[in-house]
């Protein structure tokens, strides 16, 4: 068994696959819901949906948060 570190490029595999399986699994409004997630991760302080429609990771309007 080898304890080998995984290389940058096999680490974005990695990444890709799982995003490309969760906005798979999201359902029929996955483009907003994958935006907001991403707006989540970028975003250091929200205290609603309507500040995380504000990010930049957001490119809907806000009411498509809801």
């Amino acid at each position: 068994m080898s304890n080998t570190t995984p290389t940058p490029a096999e680490n974005l595999n990695k990444l890709v696959v799982f995003r490309r399986t969760a906005y798979l699994g999201l359902g029929r409004a996955r483009d907003a819901m994958f935006e907001l997630g991403d707006a989540v991760l970028r975003t250091r302080h929200a205290n609603s949906f309507a500040e995380l429609s504000l990010s930049l990771a957001f490119r809907r309007k806000w009411p498509s948060v809801y």
